[in-house]
């Protein structure tokens, strides 16, 4: 604590993100990044951007990769908001359109910025529990509220709500703003973009880092009714107008365009995906239903930090997360077949 900082800066519980560690030989499952090189097309664009025009600004409003994201889906690039990676989407989000008289809701078991972000920003807040199978039940949400924010598929358990129930969602709460984070959605969740059309309360959010393996070039998007994205929009201009730079932009407007780069990637995911979860249940785990690019497992007969433990010592790397609830479980992202054998190998010398 320093004299110089401001009232709010004690008061705030940081997000901690995903360990980089650097070992050698190392098997990293912990930060649910794309196991796979990026689309061809999208780092052939980033060198092309990599150029003496680097001097100059980027486009403020990147309105091609805005006009590219529209295209996709099928929408005007009005309604599409980019920014540095979804967390910054997001962060504007809390700021421009979740703080209201009324609390925000958003699962007990979920993002963890999400209680940073109220932190951050001063948002009455309110944690609502996960039912006994570990899952969103939105009956629990039907109280007052002034706005509400789901991850789509669920984060760290992978369990996703079928559209329908999100389109109930939406419409039980016509006059508050509906986020729904869709970091994962690619990996066989159902996207709630074709209710944006028909619901002017709810904004979706996704990123280029998990099914586009573009973590670090930071992009994400929003996409909803121009009032919501026109709110963000004012947001970002009065704290960043150049949010994304040069090859960024140009990195993920090809990226977006690249749908067969796209679809067997997340294909290969998918299988790989299938294939863990046999293996683990295989050896006595109990994994949760994933429609992510992981998995969320416990044993019955293992605490859940020491196995994670155990592993690190074999360079294995996966995410255990310390709360009530969940301490026995963990996260492991979904690599590649030959990284998954070794998570399976570590595991049987360990069992």
């Amino acid at each position: 604590m320093s004299k110089y900082w401001s009232p709010i800066v004690s008061t705030l519980k940081p997000y901690v993100p995903g360990e980089q560690p650097r070992m050698a030989n190392l098997v990293k499952l912990n930060t649910n990044e794309n196991p796979y090189p990026p689309s061809e097309k999208a780092l052939e664009a980033i060198r092309a951007a990599a150029s003496a025009d680097l001097r100059l600004y980027p486009d403020p409003v990147a309105l091609g990769l805005r006009k590219a994201i529209a295209s996709r889906y099928g929408i005007g690039a009005e309604q599409v908001f980019v920014g540095n990676g979804s967390d910054e989407v997001l962060a504007h989000t809390f700021a421009a359109l979740l703080k209201h008289d009324r609390p925000l809701l958003y699962p007990d078991i979920s993002y963890s910025f999400y209680p940073t972000y109220a932190g951050l920003f001063g948002i009455d807040a309110i944690e609502v529990p996960l039912n006994s199978a570990f899952r969103i039940d939105i009956a629990d949400y039907r109280r007052t509220c002034g706005a509400i924010i789901l991850p789509n598929p669920n984060a760290p358990t992978g369990i996703g709500l079928p559209l329908a129930e999100i389109e109930r969602l939406v419409a039980e709460h016509p006059d508050q703003p509906v986020v729904i984070d869709e970091a994962y959605v690619d990996f066989g969740g159902e996207s709630a973009m074709a209710l944006v059309p028909k619901y002017d309360n709810l904004l979706v959010v996704q990123t280029f880092s998990k099914s586009r393996a573009l973590a670090g070039l930071r992009v994400g998007f929003a996409i909803g009714q121009r009032p919501l994205i026109a709110a963000l929009e004012r947001v970002k201009d009065s704290f960043n107008s150049y949010p994304l730079g040069r090859t960024a932009q140009a990195g993920a407007t090809a990226a977006i365009a690249d749908e067969a780069w796209f679809e067997a990637t997340r294909g290969k995911i998918i299988a790989s995906r299938v294939r863990l979860t046999a293996d683990l249940e295989t050896r006595g785990f109990e994994v949760l239903p994933s429609q992510a690019n992981f998995v969320f497992a416990r044993h019955p007969a293992h605490s859940g930090e020491k196995l994670a433990a155990q592993l690190r010592e074999r360079a294995v790397i996966v995410r255990h997360f310390a709360k009530p609830r969940i301490s026995d479980f963990l996260r492991i992202t979904i690599g590649t077949d030959a990284e998954c054998a070794s998570l399976i190998g570590a595991l049987d010398d360990i069992l």
